[in-house]
């Protein structure tokens, strides 16, 4: 039997881990590096790498250099949020043939779970090596925040990647365990997760035998690399304004301030002020190349992140409401995620809930062996009993209805796994099939939700309106990952329910882009449904809910 391994599959940085005889313990590459860059670099030939190597080739590369691609996992093009990303990266963004958001390199199209699934198979291949033994198994951390979508594309890229993922987990509650698992106390705790990417709060419940998530809320599009533009600007700005020459706002010239922004705020994290030179980064109206001076103090840092930071709070205003809780109710406040380890955004998290957060667990690894230790627990057996997790949904899910509303049937941070359903009957004389368009989110308007498919069920008995009745069921399970069922009442018989395909991959795709195992082994080597046809069936919000479709 091989080992079962907790992945942090995260944005800037990923992180693997395996629990031990002595608890659980991160595994190191061959340079003793316990992150790695969450970057694909696609070389000569298109053969990609992972991690350090990659990373360095962001300067000189920028056009076939892949970082941050988690922002785009699960993604549909028209997403704000893709059409934000695609001006922030050197390599194209187009649209697949499921509207699907899709990276386009040298005229070649990739899918966002095919780079997650390089990173993945660089983490198995550090675990392997770091211990000479075959990874049979993965736990796999997404964030809380995370659609169906977004957890079944991440599902997808550990298929490809030939990893056995026997379970997706959210991050903040790995974080919750990793902490669990050194205190037996009874307490109410804040898991703040602010990354690369995403930014994620949660709200828990640690007993002796129990780990329950009360309550979830997050912000996808929030993390380090924000607070990294936001500091590029001002550097650009602070630069012009005193008279110098114009930096140029290509993506070459900005990822280099980006990377200057990062240096400036890790040196933040050791003193009061910091400072940089970037050669030939600004040009003058000759054309000629200038150095750059950029400089930054806590102050300024201050003012420049307090908007971000405020961001966060109103997040962590939102779980607390949820859990019935007031910040000084809270017992404990574990920081996850290296942006945590920014002195401004700990301090302002300290006042804000009136305690100093925990500082014991290395904020960069405590969700990896978090996911370590469940892993452990689903794989191994044990005489001392693991503690019951329970997990909650993040988001509501709920049904398009006429008007263009919602009507839901499971709420935000109701425990999982859960199932839910309602009645519906038909709103036409003789309708045989009926469109179910299924939302997540927290909006009354269905516009403003993220559309999961449509589901189509058909052979309904003809009759009066009203005379066919539908019973749709949701189900969520451990993973968070949403099914949806429907029967027909008339017949008693459950019919299958068609799911068209919006932004996920087929499984047949899925199943195409499976790495070969000569390409796994490779890669670990080094350390470097068509459309159903035209309908729009919704559902009355009144109190007879009915289906309406042409």
């Amino acid at each position: 039997m091989g080992i079962t391994v907790g992945i942090d599959l995260g944005t800037s940085n990923s992180v693997v881990a395996l629990m031990g005889p002595d608890g659980p313990k991160v595994l190191l590459d061959g340079g003793g590096r316990n992150l790695q860059p969450s970057v694909v670099a696609l070389g000569s030939g298109d053969q990609p790498v992972v991690g350090q190597v990659a990373r360095q080739q962001l300067n000189y590369a920028p056009d076939t250099t892949i970082a941050s691609v988690k922002r785009l996992i699960g993604r549909r093009y028209n997403d704000e949020e893709t059409q934000r990303l695609r001006t922030q990266v050197g390599w194209g963004i187009s649209e697949g043939e499921n509207g699907d958001a899709r990276l386009r390199i040298r005229g070649n199209t990739y899918t966002a779970q095919e780079m997650s699934a390089h990173i993945l198979t660089h983490m198995v291949g550090i675990a392997e090596r770091s211990t000479g033994e075959k990874v049979e198994n993965a736990v796999i951390t997404v964030p809380a925040y995370f659609n169906d979508h977004q957890r079944q594309a991440t599902r997808d890229a550990a298929t490809i990647a030939n990893v056995n993922c026997i379970r997706i987990i959210n991050e903040p509650t790995a974080a919750a365990m990793a902490y669990g698992y050194h205190e037996q106390k009874n307490q109410r705790i804040v898991v703040y997760d602010l990354g690369g990417g995403t930014f994620d709060v949660s709200v828990l419940h640690l007993g002796d035998d129990l780990i329950e998530v009360v309550a979830t809320a997050g912000d996808t599009f929030l993390g380090g690399d924000d607070f990294d533009a936001a500091i590029a600007t001002h550097i650009r700005k602070s630069h012009e304004a005193a008279g110098g020459s114009p930096i140029p706002t290509g993506h070459d010239s900005t990822v280099r301030l980006m990377q200057a922004a990062e240096k400036l705020k890790h040196q933040l994290g050791e003193g009061l002020e910091a400072s940089i030179k970037i050669p030939g980064l600004a040009r003058t109206a000759e054309g000629k190349p200038e150095d750059v001076d950029a400089g930054l103090n806590r102050v300024m840092a201050h003012k420049i992140c307090m908007p971000m930071i405020q961001r966060t709070f109103v997040v962590c205003d939102d779980a607390l409401a949820q859990a019935g809780l007031s910040p000084a109710q809270i017992d404990g406040i574990v920081l996850v995620g290296g942006m945590t380890r920014f002195p401004i955004i700990k301090e302002a998290v300290g006042q804000y809930f009136g305690e100093e957060p925990i500082d014991y667990i290395n904020p960069d690894e405590v969700v990896a062996l978090g996911a370590a230790i469940q892993g452990s627990r689903l794989t191994e057996v044990s005489e001392e009993p693991a503690p019951v997790l329970l997990d909650v949904t993040s988001q509501t899910l709920g049904v398009a209805t006429v008007g263009g509303f919602i009507e839901p049937l499971i709420t935000r941070n109701t425990p999982i796994p859960t199932m839910a359903s309602k009645v519906f009957h038909t709103a036409k004389d003789n309708q045989t099939q009926v469109k179910i368009r299924i939302h997540q989110g927290d909006e009354r308007e269905a516009r403003r939700n993220y559309m999961l498919g449509d589901f189509i069920l058909d052979g309904l008995p003809e009759g009066p309106r009203g005379h066919a009745r539908v019973r749709v069921t949701f189900n969520i399970d451990s993973n968070g990952m949403v099914n949806v069922t429907a029967t027909s009442s008339g017949t008693g018989a459950t019919k299958e329910i068609r799911v068209e395909a919006t932004s996920s991959l087929t499984p047949d795709q899925v199943e195409e882009l499976r790495f070969s195992k000569e390409a796994s082994e490779t890669e670990n080597s080094g350390d470097i449904e068509p459309a159903a046809e035209s309908s729009s069936a919704e559902v009355s919000p009144s109190e007879a809910l009915e289906w309406d479709l042409d």
